[in-house]
């Protein structure tokens, strides 16, 4: 049977975060008021309160749609095995990800919120996005933290200049191949090192010396 009065709780839910996304996009996150969000959707303030209890849990839901969002476009990834060309898509895929949507960048990847912090249930979101980079690099034998930490900030540092200096252009994204040739190249150069320190260790890389991600 179905419940009408849940439906339509969760259709308002929805309706407020839609204005939220839409009066960050001009106000800025750090700018959304309870109040313009209320005059948006047509209630009152304190009717807001009986979708969510405060404006930091509407910044939760954002983030947790915005991970979501993540999570879903890279399920939809197809992944080749070759190490270097999979780098390269799931890079095109974070940037491109990121670019699209400023506000959302900001939300999940930089602190702009005063005091805000997701709730470990939506973080978890986070976390299974960064799982996904971090199982990628595990599968060709990369498990060092700094690798993946030297992606992430590759991916990011890119994604702040285009943002920052080119919205709307190609000037930082289009480095995308560019930087992952040399990321790969770097961590197999790193690989190989290792692998001479320790000839016993039977460790090579996978497809000739080189290795993949997200």
């Amino acid at each position: 049977m179905r419940d009408r009065k849940a439906e339509r709780h969760q259709s308002t839910r929805a309706e407020i975060l839609a204005v939220a996304w839409k009066l960050a996009a001009t106000e800025g996150l750090a700018g959304l008021t309870l109040r313009d969000i209320a005059r948006e959707v047509g209630m009152r303030a304190p009717s807001l309160y009986s979708y969510f209890a405060s404006k930091h849990a509407i910044y939760d839901a954002m983030f947790a749609q915005g991970c979501q969002e993540y999570l879903e476009g890279h399920a939809g990834l197809t992944f080749t095995g070759d190490p270097l060309t999979d780098l390269k898509i799931g890079m095109r895929y974070f940037v491109g990800f990121c670019t699209a949507n400023p506000v959302r960048y900001q939300l999940l990847y930089q602190r702009t919120i005063p005091g805000f912090e997701p709730t470990p249930e939506t973080f978890s979101l986070s976390v299974a996005g960064l799982g996904k980079m971090r199982d990628k690099l595990a599968e060709i034998g990369i498990t060092d933290p700094a690798a993946l930490d030297l992606l992430t900030a590759i991916g990011t540092g890119l994604t702040d200049q285009q943002i920052s200096n080119d919205p709307g252009g190609d000037r930082w994204t289009r480095l995308v191949d560019e930087a992952m040739e040399m990321y790969y190249a770097h961590i197999s150069d790193r690989r190989r090192i290792q692998d001479d320190s320790h000839p016993g260790s039977g460790r090579h890389p996978r497809g000739g010396g080189e290795p993949a991600i997200r």
